[in-house]
């Protein structure tokens, strides 16, 4: 019994090509989308802004600002715990910001390496 496919269905190789230059394009776009969040400033702040940090969308630490009335020597720990709530906080802005842009451009589908 012969299978009664569509046409344009299957594989043959007109469908194998458009299959290719829609995931060139796919790739193409991630590249760009990447390019552009690798170029962007993600800022977050801590303390009420005491403790501020900006990462790029490499997540790079690119500045950090602290409040000098918020230098206590005796409780370094809670400059240390500033510290690292800015900067993780920029962070995940980051994160969510490729993901979901890159999202847009795979309709969601994860491709390794590209982020």
């Amino acid at each position: 019994m012969k299978a009664n496919i569509p046409k344009g269905m299957g594989g043959g190789p007109g469908n194998m090509q458009a299959m290719l230059r829609q995931a060139q394009k796919m790739q193409e776009d991630a590249q760009r989308v990447q390019a552009e969040l690798e170029q962007t400033r993600y800022d977050a702040s801590a303390g009420g802004g005491a403790v501020k940090a900006a990462v790029d969308g490499k997540h790079h630490l690119v500045e950090l600002t602290i409040n000098p009335d918020v230098v206590d020597p005796e409780d370094a720990e809670m400059l240390a715990d500033l510290v690292m709530a800015a900067v993780n906080e920029a962070v995940r802005a980051a994160e969510k910001d490729a993901e979901q842009k890159m999202g847009a451009v795979t309709g969601g589908m994860s491709l390794p390496g590209l982020f």
